[in-house]
C-alpha cells in the first residue's frame, strides 16, 4: 500500500483491543474468500488512484508550487485503501505530539507493509518520509515521493547516503516532520532489530525532537509471503520525545539507546484499548 490517507481512527464497532495482535488459529475458507476480493479490490483501486493523481499533482505542484496537493492526494488515497481492505487503528499518547508548527521526526518500529501508510496518516497531516531508495523504482511512485519532499536513501552508497541525510536536515530546519523506520527493514518477531543510525543523525543535525512511536498489530494483516491484506485493528502508541537541540552528534549511540527504551516501554504496554485510545 503507499503512504498517505486516513482510516476510521476511532472506530464505533466493539472490536477487543488487540484484535490485530496476532491471526487467528484457523481461518475459515469464506473468511480468506472474503479477505482475498478485498485484496483484488484494493490493489485495483490504488493503482488506478495513482496512475490518475500522481501525474495530476506533480504537475500541479511543478506550475504552482502547489506542493499540498500532493499531500491532499496521498492521504485520499491511503484512507481509500485503509477503508477497503478493512484496517482501522487506534492511538494513545497524543499529548506527547510536538505543538503544530515545530518540526520532529518521528520514530517507530517496523513490523508490517501496512505500518507506513498507517502512521502517515495518524500522525502528522504533512509528513516527509525518510525511505529506502529501492522504492523509486515503483513507477510514477518515487517521482512523486521527490516533489513532496520526501528523501531517498541509498545505503549501498555511504556518499549519496550522507548527502541524503543532510538534506533530510535541511528540510527539518526548514520546518518539515519527518517518519523513519530505524531498524531499516520489517521486523519478523516482537523485538526490535537493531537500529540504523542515518535518521537519528539526521534529527540531531537539525535540533529537532525525536518522537518515539510504537506500532503493533499490523504483522496480522499481511501474512509472510501473502498478498492478501486482512482487516484488523493496529495500535499506535505514542511516547514522550527525546529532545536532540544542543546534543553533539558523537553522542548519537546514547540517543539511540534512549530511543530503543522508550519504544521497548511502549511495546510492552501492549496494543491500545478501547477506553484508553486518543482523539
Amino acid at each position: 500500500m503507499p503512504p498517505g490517507a486516513r482510516m476510521h481512527q476511532d472506530p464505533s464497532d466493539s472490536a477487543r483491543a488487540g484484535a490485530g495482535a496476532s491471526a487467528p488459529p484457523t481461518e475459515g475458507p469464506l473468511r480468506l474468500a472474503v479477505a482475498a476480493v478485498r485484496s483484488l479490490a484494493t490493489y485495483v483501486a490504488v493503482s488506478l488512484y495513482v496512475l490518475v493523481t500522481a501525474p495530476l499533482g506533480m504537475a500541479l505542484a511543478v506550475a504552482f508550487g502547489w506542493k499540498d496537493i500532493l499531500y491532499i492526494f496521498g492521504h485520499g488515497g491511503v484512507r481509500m485503501a485503509l477503508a477497503l481492505s478493512g484496517i482501522r487503528y487506534r492511538v494513545a499518547g497524543r499529548e506527547h505530539l510536538p505543538p503544530p508548527g515545530r518540526a520532529a521526526v518521528y520514530c517507530a518500529n517496523h513490523q508490517s507493509n501496512v505500518d507506513p501508510p498507517i502512521l502517515y496518516e495518524a500522525l502528522h497531516p504533512r509528513l516527509h518520509i525518510l525511505y529506502k531508495a529501492e522504492l523509486n523504482r515503483v513507477p510514477l511512485l518515487g517521482r512523486a515521493f521527490g516533489h513532496g519532499g520526501f528523501v531517498a536513501v541509498d545505503r549501498s552508497n555511504r556518499e549519496r547516503a550522507m548527502q541524503s541525510i543532510e538534506t533530510g536536515a535541511a528540510s527539518l530546519r526548514a520546518g518539515n516532520s519527518f517518519l523513519i523506520f530505524p531498524e531499516g527493514t520489517r521486523s519478523r518477531t516482537e523485538a526490535l532489530l537493531p537500529f540504523k543510525k542515518g535518521g537519528i543523525v539526521m534529527a540531531m543535525r537539525a535540533g529537532v525532537p525525536i518522537v518515539p512511536v510504537a506500532i503493533q498489530g499490523g504483522r496480522a494483516a499481511m501474512h509472510k509471503g501473502s498478498p492478501i491484506v486482512r482487516p484488523v485493528t493496529v495500535s499506535i502508541r505514542i511516547g514522550e520525545p527525546v529532545e536532540t537541540a544542543g546534543i553533539p552528534i558523537e553522542e548519537r549511540d546514547a540517543v539511540i539507546a534512549e530511543l530503543r527504551g522508550r519504544i521497548e516501554e511502549l511495546l510492552a504496554k501492549g496494543e491500545v484499548g478501547n477506553v484508553e485510545r486518543g482523539t
